[in-house]
């Protein structure tokens, strides 16, 4: 058992308790930055005089060395060490004798696993938003391809009023858009560097915390050790941001699939995004949209979990605090595969045009310009909505739409009606009248895209 811990202890630990305790078989994961932080360390120990520049030469060359054969192939990591830091320690020492001992001066494995934690989460935020912005690319290809596709828009899962895909997807634009804020916010709140913290009191080394921080292009050192050793509201902020990104795609993936079904018909998936059926031939399933909506729930666990760990943990660093790791690195995982699947999928499936606008049509969307009109026409909004309520029954008892009644049949309930109420109501004038900006038509779509772009550059 390769521990760096024993002194105290008279006999070994027990085989079981030493598993139940060791994190070798997850915290690997921070083999990559266990070494960077280990190179800064090292380096702010030199630049202290705590270290001679011979030694930082020689720990330095011996840290590149295992990093260089772990990530070839030619150096394993096993559960023969308690974890991914007696790993390095126990590598180096091999590697370099004595002077690889000196490695941990001023450090302690909470502020050592506090900064890997940290280092961590900023690289797979840094990779999450890349992510989320190739999705809000293809929404926004997508938002310019169908700014005249018509639509119905619904509330309560009901045909309410017609908007356009484009105006449809830009929902979903400004969420996603949400979602790469977050992470950006969340990356500058957390970018603080714990090592120097030591287990919770700092040390009475004269460590320069401030150079260590800007070697890990960090805007500084952490203010309170206490905190440095205890704090993981980054991680429950990250994980928080990434259930949002989950619901955000649940939602979407739960509207492609009623779009693909036969029902609706508005999509199609493609080949490469769809899955057949063991016994029904005929079948081509929506699997990867169910599969991101099954998925959030593991997200969404995980920060339940984390919250639920934390919630009654003393200061300052307790053991529990090892549990924050599985589950994030599971979480994160799944939401930068859900992503990129599911950008994949709405990249590549196809839009049927003339099925979404016959949808649009049916279901009485344009009532409410119907509404609208009388109301131009000097009627009193309540009395409009009631006399377009009394022409919807009239045209469900006799299976009609508003458009195909007769102007007698207009008349017949309100005076007011005239040619031109075939106008108002047409699909084309219920969409692009509506142009404050927010709307679906044009040339309010075509301001929010020119924004959009604007958001992109550089992006």
């Amino acid at each position: 058992m390769a521990q760096l811990w024993g002194g105290r202890f008279t006999k070994e630990t027990d085989q079981l308790v030493y598993n139940f305790n060791a994190s070798i078989s997850f915290d690997q994961k921070f083999f990559k930055q266990d070494v960077e932080g280990s190179k800064a360390h090292v380096k702010m120990l030199g630049k202290s005089g705590i270290l001679t520049a011979e030694e930082v030469e020689t720990i330095l060359g011996g840290l590149e060395s295992i990093y260089n054969d772990v990530t070839e192939g030619k150096l394993e990591i096993t559960s023969e060490y308690e974890d991914i830091h007696s790993f390095v320690e126990a590598n180096l020492i091999d590697r370099i004798g004595d002077t690889g001992k000196k490695l941990h001066t001023g450090r302690s494995r909470n502020d050592q696993v506090a900064l890997d934690m940290r280092l961590y989460v900023r690289d797979e935020i840094d990779e999450t938003k890349d992510i989320v912005i190739e999705l809000v690319k293809v929404l926004h290809k997508l938002m310019k391809e169908h700014i005249n596709t018509y639509m119905p828009g619904f509330t309560h899962l009901q045909k309410a009023q017609p908007v356009t895909l484009a105006h449809h997807l830009g929902a979903y634009m400004e969420m996603f858009k949400r979602d790469y804020k977050r992470l950006l916010s969340i990356r500058e709140r957390m970018n603080e560097c714990p090592l120097g913290a030591g287990a919770l009191a700092g040390t009475t080394y004269p460590l320069d915390r401030r150079y260590t921080a800007e070697l890990l292009e960090f805007d500084g050192p952490t203010l309170n050790s206490m905190d440095s050793v205890s704090d993981r509201d980054y991680v429950i902020e990250f994980l928080s941001a990434s259930a949002l990104i989950m619901m955000h795609l649940s939602r979407f993936s739960e509207e492609i699939i009623m779009w693909n079904s036969n029902e609706y018909k508005f999509i199609e998936l493609d080949d490469a995004y769809s899955t057949g059926s063991s016994i029904m031939p005929q079948k081509k399933n929506p699997d990867i949209a169910e599969l991101v909506r099954g998925k959030t729930g593991r997200v969404y666990g995980a920060l339940t979990s984390l919250l639920t760990t934390m919630k009654g943990i003393p200061l300052a660093y307790n053991k529990d605090m090892q549990e924050d790791k599985e589950l994030t690195f599971d979480a994160i995982d799944t939401v930068k595969g859900c992503l990129k699947l599911f950008t994949g999928m709405i990249n590549t499936m196809t839009v049927n045009p003339d099925r979404m606008k016959e949808s649009a049509a049916g279901g009485f969307t344009n009532a409410t310009d119907a509404a609208d009109y009388l109301v131009k026409k000097g009627v009193p909004f309540r009395d409009a909505h009631g006399i377009i309520g009394r022409l919807v029954l009239y045209c469900i008892d006799n299976s009609k739409m508003l458009e195909e009644l007769t102007l007698d049949e207009y008349k017949s309930i309100s005076e007011v009606f005239e040619d031109d109420i075939y106008e108002a109501i047409s699909m084309k004038t219920c969409v692009e009248k509506r142009n404050t900006i927010g709307a679906p038509g044009p040339d309010a779509m075509s301001e929010v895209i020119a924004i959009n772009e604007k958001f992109l550059e550089d992006k």
